[in-house]
């Protein structure tokens, strides 16, 4: 940028600044004598031709209400062409209100006026070269009337056009450049308002993320009480166990399975142990801990599933099938298992103390309404990401539209004025 003004010879040092406020009143200073005269008198021309297109409309009236009291007459004469008169009539009113004269004028809003009036006019000519000689020799007076004030309504349009081409054409450039400095302030109130409702949003971000802290503070400690410290402990306990359980009824975990099968076909189980055969393959802790000491129904379904096996009534691979009996040996003859079901009793009895004791429950209870809190909390500050996000996007896109803005306003004036300035 800086070694473009050099090859045009200006140092930046040299150019005027102005701010974005200042840069509307300097330029009205500098242009006034040229665009406030081009300006009123765009806005005395518009003014013009808006009584003129009164004046179409009074007289428009003046054949719709002439014609429709020839039609009242039912002359065989004159009823066709009264007829064809009042068809007209309705037309050119209907076009002639259909021209919106802008409010406020600029060179856009008069261009366009120009061309919507251009096109109703000459819509009207062709109708009036086709249809007035066929109307003729009848309603002479008030066709004349029409014309005369349609031709002075052309000749406006045509004062306006000449207008548009020869003189407001040259201030085009500037009115842009006063409608681009309108944007240019709208564009930084946006700005501002997008600033401020970022840091509003990371001041709420942090009470969130303060509020979090919190929350897992107060979860933390509670996790460490003691009582729930006891309660983690046991069901560390539990885990081992039922890992333990679960590795010395390895070697008889599909042997039960198919027994499972041969007595359902076949009996051999009373249905109090079948349930029982059928609860130790689907959940063998459980189970376990609900037998009674020794376990005797764990043993008593061994005993069978041995018979079973000896007999030949359980087919099983010669390996899985010693590896079967040799644990039916020990569970039966070694009594192997009492020390581990004594164990997972005293723990199981345990647990259920400690979760049931009222401490507990209050511990849970609290934990749970953190958890809740905390959930809620996460979310917040999601949402509060994501609207930051949003708000980091649009600034990003008002600050580029700021900045272009800012170039097109100092290209537009160099082209108009020949001066190089600097929007800060």
């Amino acid at each position: 940028m800086a070694y473009a003004y050099f090859l045009s010879g200006i140092s930046l040092s040299d150019m005027a600044k102005f701010s974005s406020r200042d840069i509307k009143d300097w330029l009205e200073r500098e242009t006034g004598s040229i665009f406030i005269p081009v300006h009123e008198k765009a806005q005395k021309l518009l003014n013009e031709m808006k009584r003129v297109l009164e004046y179409v409309t009074d007289v428009s009236k003046a054949l719709l209400e002439k014609s429709r009291k020839e039609i009242e007459k039912r002359n065989m004469k004159t009823y066709g062409r009264a007829r064809a008169l009042n068809k007209l009539a309705r037309l050119f009113l209907e076009r002639t209100r259909q021209i919106k004269v802008p409010d406020e004028v600029s060179y856009d809003s008069f261009h366009d006026f120009v061309q919507e009036t251009q096109r109703a006019f000459v819509v009207t000519e062709v109708d009036i070269k086709n249809w007035f000689p066929k109307i003729s020799p009848f309603f002479i007076m008030d066709r004349r009337k029409f014309l005369g004030v349609f031709e002075k309504a052309k000749e406006s349009l045509n004062e306006l056009q000449g207008f548009l081409e020869k003189e407001y054409v040259k201030t085009k450039t500037l009115e842009e450049t006063f409608q681009l400095i309108d944007r240019l302030l709208a564009l930084e109130a946006q700005l501002a308002d997008l600033e401020a409702q970022r840091e509003k949003i990371e001041i709420e971000e942090a009470s969130i993320e303060g509020k979090i802290a919190e929350t897992q503070q107060k979860t933390t400690d509670l996790k460490n009480r003691e009582s729930l410290t006891q309660l983690n402990q046991v069901s560390t306990e539990t885990r081992e166990l039922r890992r333990k359980l679960k590795h010395d009824l390895r070697h008889l975990r599909k042997p039960l399975i198919k027994f499972h099968r041969l007595v359902f076909r076949k009996g051999g189980l009373t249905p109090e142990k079948l349930e029982k055969l059928n609860h130790y393959i689907e959940g063998p802790f459980d189970a376990f801990v609900a037998e009674e000491a020794g376990y005797p129904m764990l043993k008593q379904i061994l005993k069978k599933l041995a018979g079973s096996m000896s007999e030949g009534k359980l087919k099983l691979k010669h390996d899985r099938k010693r590896k079967a009996d040799q644990a039916i040996d020990r569970i039966l003859n070694e009594n192997s298992l009492d020390a581990l079901h004594k164990k997972c009793k005293e723990t199981i009895i345990r647990k259920k103390q400690l979760s049931t004791s009222a401490e507990t429950a209050k511990i849970k209870g609290n934990l749970l309404k953190l958890q809740e809190g905390l959930k809620e909390l996460e979310r917040k500050k999601k949402h509060a990401e994501s609207e930051e996000n949003a708000t980091d996007r649009n600034l990003k896109e008002t600050l580029e539209k700021i900045h272009n803005q800012k170039k097109e306003i100092e290209k537009n004036v160099f082209d108009f004025m020949g001066r190089r300035i600097i929007v800060e």
